[in-house]
């Protein structure tokens, strides 16, 4: 059986490898979504990938994973510092829910270091640029794995 993984993107990541380079890499995000797609399938994932920049959508999503039974993966980008939305909605999940970030937050200014959706993550990667969400769905895998979950 393949587990469900929601992977969710929040607002301006659609523009991955084109802002700020010199801070989140050239590394689209059709990209990431590509090696994520390969990720998944050898870990008998069922991944679905989605983008917003809009919160009510990702919450939508986040719900949507809540009544699948689905693990969350989610980089909330700019949400991650002020909405309790998106994050009494992750509280909602049962499965595990892992936070990404591209760039190590707690390196950059005060502005971008503290993130209140991390209260609602099982874990959090930062700073592995887009590796860190092939990370995250390792670690889902992992975690079915070793919970053996049906």
């Amino acid at each position: 059986m393949h587990h469900p993984v929601f992977l969710l993107n929040g607002p301006n990541l659609n523009l991955l490898g084109k802002r700020e380079p010199h801070l989140y890499g050239t590394t689209t995000l059709d990209q990431v979504k590509a090696r994520c797609q390969f990720v998944a399938e050898s870990a008998k994932l069922d991944l679905f990938f989605a983008q917003s920049n809009f919160e009510g959508e990702l919450i939508n999503w986040v719900h949507e994973a809540r009544e699948k039974k689905a693990a969350v993966i989610v980089n909330p980008a700019g949400l991650s510092f002020y909405s309790v939305p998106l994050l009494d909605a992750l509280k909602t999940i049962a499965e595990p829910v892992i936070e990404v970030h591209i760039t190590n937050i707690h390196r950059r200014d005060p502005l971008y270091q503290k993130s209140i959706i991390s209260y609602g993550a099982t874990g959090v990667i930062c700073g592995l640029g887009p590796f860190g969400y092939e990370a995250a769905l390792l670690a889902v895998a992992d975690h079915y794995k070793s919970h053996k979950t049906a």
